[in-house]
């Protein structure tokens, strides 16, 4: 482990050239700590004095009671005292009327630096975390017992409404449609009735709770066909549902992360609802601007703003997701009650904690559920524009809100407002149960921190972190992958002594290092001056090409065949084809069509026949349509391409097994059916081929003919995360 400590004393050797001070001294009190505190010193000891150092130049003074792990000349700690006065003044602690940026960056370059090194296991830490969430808990049950005004007011509901109401109809839209509109899915993650893989597609157990909102024979059938592969599944009473698993997994040194991890149904249906709430906030103009699910470019530049002018203030809460009650989603979709009843039938509502056992869950959900992110987001929001209108005196209406466009915005626990409301936001947060992290919080003096990026009087000084321990031989593919990544961001920031350091590290596990650009398929060395050319030339394309390792990472082996193998094709992402050929038939082909994506893309069939799709080994489908107009029926009769158009009625269309396709052949769907449709079931709808209709029509209408779809199929055949990332040698392009 002493070649941490080296690459530490190297890029301190890198940062004094910059600031133009020595480190001689400094690299010698690493060294001495190192040997006394091992790799804490580095991980948890030098990030204290970061985060001291952040408060400071909030505060514009630097004071000995702000990190007391280093002895003190005057107001100011020795260590790295030749980087520290060039910000603030030894004799009063006092910030410098015009401290240097660079000491500033390069300061929290070294002591931040090494603070997100995923750490081993260690089950002290796990058993202290699980201590701390069953104190959250508690604290939002007491919140939950309390008489909170704060939610219960009318004035957290009201303004809820304005937020989200437009949403929140369109997602409740989406549950209660005929067919539903949700698609659900399923993630690479670990389940808490641990299936894997493929195997999540088979799922045998379906939670009443759930079956009174998202029918199973809906959302786990993928056609009437395969109904009877239901008969296996269990339906769960409420008391005899599988509760969350509650783990520990890696973060930092000092703390693990709690995650929660969901049963495979609950997990399934969830990914559905998410991905409706983001459909519908993207399609409103003014949530999309207030709230950010995917990306945090918005919350880095009103930050790099709020420490240009002043105006802005970013906010960062503690145990965020632990700490939103099911009591604040409950008030928030207070005039919504279809779509509470459907969140809540997918909300875990018991967690299996190591070493206390089941116990019922008050707070929405932990990090794990899918929907955590979402909603705790839309509280925040509500809770902050509750502290804006008590601070303001003045009832927030649809205008005012769209005047805050561009000064309030939230990126999960990351929040941003006007620092003229600061306290009044503060005081409403606190008034809900959540708890604001004063050490990451900043709305005095010019520096400002907001989703992973940091700013000073309007300059990024943003750092490069260490995330994995140095690599010992080449089969610690990850690590060599992130120390290579790590090498390239200290060639970019200007540590280039450091950066030859990692180089000669990889060069004594023979990894070979070309200098490629970043959108080569070779990991290498990527520099200012471009790439090399040494190497091979390519006999096809006449290409230079470099030796270097690429990443190698294998799915593990998890086949899936018949229902659940359609049904996975139908929700998945692979589809639909950006262009279908289609056919009609009546004994052979008459006509076929090819019409861009996004149209109806298919002529349907005169009379009735029995198709089956030759990939997945569907059941026999029973098609009886009919066409309209006279003229359109002598056209596909004489082989003529009809006019676009044209209307096609669909009379029925629906899977069924072949006895059953041979019993019906010609009459009406029963009326009971439909009311549970499957999504590959179309009734008593009209179509024409230049009427526009979702992708997955076009797929479903495409593999009724038999044909299948364009599509890498691989993902029936493995699936999960990856058990292992392992680096292969390839010859590449530099480019």
């Amino acid at each position: 482990m002493k070649r941490l400590m080296w690459f530490a004393q190297e890029v301190l050797n890198d940062l004094g050239t910059w600031c133009d001070t020595s480190t001689i001294r400094d690299q010698q009190t690493v060294a001495e700590r190192y040997e006394h505190e091992g790799v804490e010193f580095l991980t948890l000891t030098l990030p204290e004095y970061g985060k001291a150092f952040e408060l400071a130049l909030s505060d514009a003074q630097f004071g000995p009671s702000l990190s007391k792990t280093f002895h003190y000349s005057g107001h100011l700690p020795r260590f790295l005292q030749g980087f520290v006065d060039q910000v603030f003044d030894r004799e009063t602690g006092a910030l410098l009327q015009d401290p240097s940026i660079v000491a500033i960056w390069a300061i929290r370059q070294f002591t931040l630096m090494f603070a997100k090194i995923v750490p081993p296991p260690d089950r002290e830490k796990d058993r202290a975390a699980m201590a701390l969430y069953l104190e959250c808990e508690q604290d939002v049950r007491e919140t939950d017992r309390g008489d909170s005004h704060a939610i219960d007011g009318g004035q957290f509901a009201r303004i809820g409404s304005l937020l989200w109401a437009r949403i929140f109809t369109e997602v409740e839209r989406r549950i209660f449609a005929i067919p539903s509109e949700i698609i659900p899915k399923h993630g690479p993650g670990a389940t808490a009735d641990k299936l894997r893989g493929n195997a999540k597609w088979r799922q045998l157990e379906w939670p009443e709770r759930l079956e009174s909102v998202f029918s199973a024979y809906e959302h786990l059938a993928s056609s009437w066909s395969s109904l009877p592969e239901l008969a296996d599944v269990t339906f769960l009473e409420p008391g005899d549902e599988r509760p969350v698993k509650v783990v520990c997994v890696p973060k930092t040194y000092k703390t693990p992360r709690i995650i929660a991890i969901e049963p495979t149904c609950m997990q399934y249906m969830q990914q559905g609802l998410l991905g409706a709430f983001v459909d519908a906030v993207q399609a409103d103009d003014i949530a999309r601007q207030l709230i950010g699910w995917e990306s945090s470019e918005m919350n880095n530049l009103l930050a790099l703003k709020g420490s240009s002018d002043g105006s802005l203030a970013t906010l960062d809460l503690s145990e965020a997701s632990d700490r939103v009650s099911f009591r604040h989603v409950i008030k928030l979709m207070d005039r919504h009650p279809g779509l509470l009843s459907g969140v809540s039938a997918c909300r875990s509502t018991k967690a299996e904690v190591l070493g206390t056992g089941i116990i019922s869950l008050s707070k929405f959900a932990s990090m794990g559920s899918a929907l955590t992110f979402p909603l705790e987001s839309m509280v925040f929001l509500t809770v902050v524009l509750q502290g804006i209108e008590n601070a303001s005196k003045a009832q927030l209406t649809a205008n005012r809100i769209k005047r805050l466009v561009g000064r309030v915005r939230i990126y999960g626990d990351d929040i941003i407002v006007p620092v003229e409301y600061v306290s009044a936001v503060v005081e409403s947060l606190e008034a809900h149960g959540l708890k604001v992290n004063s050490h990451k919080s900043f709305w005095t003096g010019k520096f400002r921190e907001s989703c992973g990026k940091e700013y000073y009087d309007g300059t990024d000084v943003s750092i490069v972190r260490v995330r994995r321990a140095i690599p010992h031989d080449r089969q610690h593919g990850e690590e060599i992958l992130s120390w290579i990544s790590l090498r390239n961001q200290l060639y970019f920031a200007g540590l280039w002594k450091a950066a030859s350091w990692v180089d000669e590290l990889l060069h004594g596990l023979k990894i070979p290092m070309p200098v490629v650009l970043p959108t080569s398929p070779i990991q290498g060395r990527h520099s200012f001056l471009g790439y090399e050319t040494a190497g091979r030339t390519s006999i096809d394309t006449q290409s230079p090409l470099v030796r270097g390792v690429v990443v190698k990472t294998s799915k593990p082996i998890s086949e899936l065949n018949g229902g659940a193998a359609l049904l996975k094709v139908l929700t998945s992402k692979h589809f639909p084809p950006k262009e279908v050929e289609h056919e009609t038939s009546s004994g052979g082909i008459v006509a076929r069509v090819r019409l861009p994506r996004g149209q109806l893309g298919r002529v349907d069939l005169v009379e009735q026949r029995d198709v089956g799709h030759p990939l997945l080994g569907w059941p026999h489908c029973s098609v009886h349509v009919g066409a309209r107009d006279e003229n359109f029926r002598q056209e596909l009769q004489e082989g003529q391409e009809p006019d676009q158009g044209t209307p096609v009625a669909v009379e029925e269309q629906r899977l069924c097994d072949q006895s059953e396709c041979d019993a019906r052949k010609g009459s009406p769907i029963p009326q009971e059916l439909h009311s549970d449709q499957s999504r590959a079931s179309f009734l008593n709808r009209s179509w024409s081929t230049d009427q526009a209709v979702s992708p997955l029509d076009t797929v479903i209408l495409d593999m009724l003919h038999g044909r299948s779809p364009t599509v890498d199929v691989n993902h029936l055949h493995r699936a999960g995360r990856p058990r292992r990332v392992s680096i292969r040698l390839r010859w590449g392009t530099p480019w």
